[in-house]
Formats: structure tokens, sequence, C-alpha cells
């Protein structure tokens, strides 16, 4: 099931994504919230119509880096044999369609695209049998990171979790094996990124087991899992596209901030 938060008339609602073709994709409300047990309402309102939202609001994101050994290399570094973590804030997340904002403190913007996963109940000390028991399912991600800062400072706070430095989207998708998909990212059109989630040092479950033996994950948390090799940068007016194969594209635009 493809699970979309969204804006209509005001009002904010979940619902399933209902039907293949993009100009005839369709919503079906969700009575609830997709953390608990749900029902379809049979209210239905085209796609076309809404303003599609972040689909969770994360209490954190948990972030992977050089979890790609070719993206660790190309950074001058190697793949972290354990898991190494850091943190977005909540308020650097967008929906796709929103502006990510280039901030006036960097002159080096880059894409990094990912695959997000979506944590789907309270959960602390996860064994590894129990990681598919937490998850709600998957979105796309591109964690936009100040290159310039991040090599100014030790720590990553202003480099990767300014507003707007993590776009998540275009919904959850619950129903995807995460082992060997397909992660692409274009600007402009162009492509920058092609790799496989197969290419992880360290898979989904590793992360989810690692990050919760430190502490507890919420309903909505969001883990990024590291980018394959191809990061690179966005200018002002650029359109950046993150694809991750059996769950769709999430799409911004960058626009100088000020």
């Amino acid at each position: 099931m493809r699970i979309a938060r969204f804006s209509i008339d005001g009002n904010v609602a979940f619902g399933a994504v209902e039907g293949d073709r993009q100009d005839e994709l369709v919503l079906d409300i969700i009575k609830g919230i997709p953390f608990a047990e749900f029902e379809l309402s049979g209210t239905k309102v085209p796609l076309s119509k809404v303003r599609l939202l972040p689909p969770v609001l994360p209490s954190k994101v948990v972030a992977f880096g050089r979890n790609y050994a070719d993206h660790a290399a190309e950074m001058g570094s190697r793949a972290a044999k354990d898991p190494f973590a850091f943190f977005k804030p909540s308020t650097s997340v967008i929906g796709s369609g929103d502006v990510i904002q280039y901030p006036a403190f960097t002159e080096e913007l880059h894409h990094e695209a990912e695959l997000a996963v979506v944590i789907g109940r309270m959960c602390r000390e996860v064994p590894r049998e129990r990681v598919k028991d937490v998850i709600l399912g998957y979105t796309c991600a591109n964690d936009v990171t100040a290159r310039d800062v991040q090599r100014r400072e030790q720590q990553w706070a202003r480099a990767k979790g300014f507003d707007s430095s993590c776009p998540l989207g275009p919904w959850i998708e619950t129903d995807v094996d995460p082992a060997d998909l397909t992660v692409q990212c274009t600007v402009n059109g162009q492509q920058r990124q092609l790799g496989s989630t197969a290419q992880m040092v360290n898979p989904v479950a590793d992360l989810i087991v690692n990050i919760s033996a430190a502490m507890t994950l919420l309903p909505g948390d969001v883990i990024l899992t590291g980018t394959p090799a191809g990061v690179g940068p966005l200018q002002d007016g650029d359109e950046v596209a993150v694809t991750i194969e059996g769950i769709g594209t999430l799409t911004n635009k960058v626009v100088k901030r000020g």
C-alpha cells in the first residue's frame, strides 16, 4: 500500500494512493492514522487536487553515513564498517514539491539520494528477527548537504540540519523489499546518481538494530540509509528528483534563500 499525507481545503489527512498512471492517481482517505489499525473511508479525491505533504512528521531523523563504499571513496574516506549515525532535526523535513532553500552560509550545496525507512511503532532494542515488525514502510529521501560547511565543521548540525535539508516523499510504500532497489538522482533531467540498496555496507536490519540499541524509536521516526556515489552540486533554480524502484519519485526545486 502507498500511504500519502496531504492537505486539501485546509485539512490534513492520510490516504491510500490508488492507480498506476500519474495523471490518474486518486487518494482513498484513511479513517485514523497509519500507525494504528485503520480503515479506508471510500471517499476518494484525485491526487492532482491535493497538496502532498511530507509523508510523516518525525520526532527525529537518524541518518547513517558512509554506508556505500563507492560514495565513501568519492569523499576521500572509507565505508563505515560499523554503522555511523548523525541526526537531522524535524525542522529539516519538507515534502515532494516543496522548495529546497539554498542557505546563505554555503556555496556548495549537494544532493544525496537515499532510501528512507519509516518506523511504525514505538520500539527499543529491536532484535534482528523483529525488525520487519517495527517498520511501517519506505520512502525516498534527499540528504541535502552544505558540503563546504561539512568539511569545515566537525559536527554536521549546520551542514546537514538546516531548514529544508531533508526532503521526504512522495509517499510511504508499505509493501517493498529494501534489499535490492535501484536508487537514482537526476538534476534538471540529467542523471547524477545510480546505485542499488544491495550495495549498502550495513543493510536496513543492521541499522535498525544498531540505533534502537541506543534510543527509543517512535512511530513516524525516519532512518536514512546512506547514499550511493555520484553526489554533486545543486544550483539556484535546479530541479532535483530522487527515484527509488518500487516506491516513486521525490521532486524539489532549489531556490536561493533570501
